[in-house]
């Protein structure tokens, strides 16, 4: 088992700029793991959700008529990350007649998840299976040029385009 979970590691390392989905089972044909990787790395999707507004900022700034931006953009919660398991699962069925004819069937399942550790140096870190990004509640915009009605309908558009957020919780003032 150490070695499949070794070799799952090593080909999780040397493939990870590959798009793909596996699942390595054994011959009792036990579900070890499920990997998905794809070309983008989890610490790209941290370092894209702490620069949505840095980025939101410099694409703002340079709309015509629009001068110096500040965003702020509020989230429900924060992200989250879903660790890699080994799953084992069993399942057993028994059938039972009773002697006026009845039959009772008893079906049993035991699961058993184990979190997958990848070891480096003697530190333990879980194998992240990917990571849940947050939600956006609203956003609130400052900038110079926003009292201007088209500079400002501008300004919520591009917003929207890239947060998906409804008009209505998209706020944008004229910056001091």
């Amino acid at each position: 088992m150490i070695l499949i979970i070794t070799i799952v590691i090593i080909n999780y390392v040397w493939n990870g700029n590959k798009s793909s989905n596996k699942t390595i089972t054994n011959s009792a044909g036990k579900q070890l793991a499920t990997m998905q990787s794809s070309k983008k790395n989890d610490s790209d999707y941290d370092v894209n959700s702490n620069n949505l507004e840095q980025r939101l900022e410099s694409i703002l700034s340079q709309i015509q008529g629009v001068g110096n931006v500040q965003v702020l953009i509020n989230y429900s919660e924060s992200s989250e990350t879903v660790a890699m398991y080994n799953e084992n699962s069993k399942t057993s069925t028994t059938e039972e007649t009773d002697t006026s004819g009845g039959i009772r069937k008893i079906e049993e399942t035991d699961t058993q998840k184990e979190i997958v550790y990848q070891e480096d140096s003697g530190d333990k870190t879980p194998i992240i299976q990917k990571t849940i990004q947050p939600k956006i509640e609203g956003a609130i915009i400052t900038a110079k040029g926003a009292s201007n009605a088209s500079v400002k309908s501008n300004i919520i558009q591009a917003v929207e385009a890239v947060t998906g957020l409804a008009t209505h919780k998209i706020q944008v003032f004229e910056m001091q």
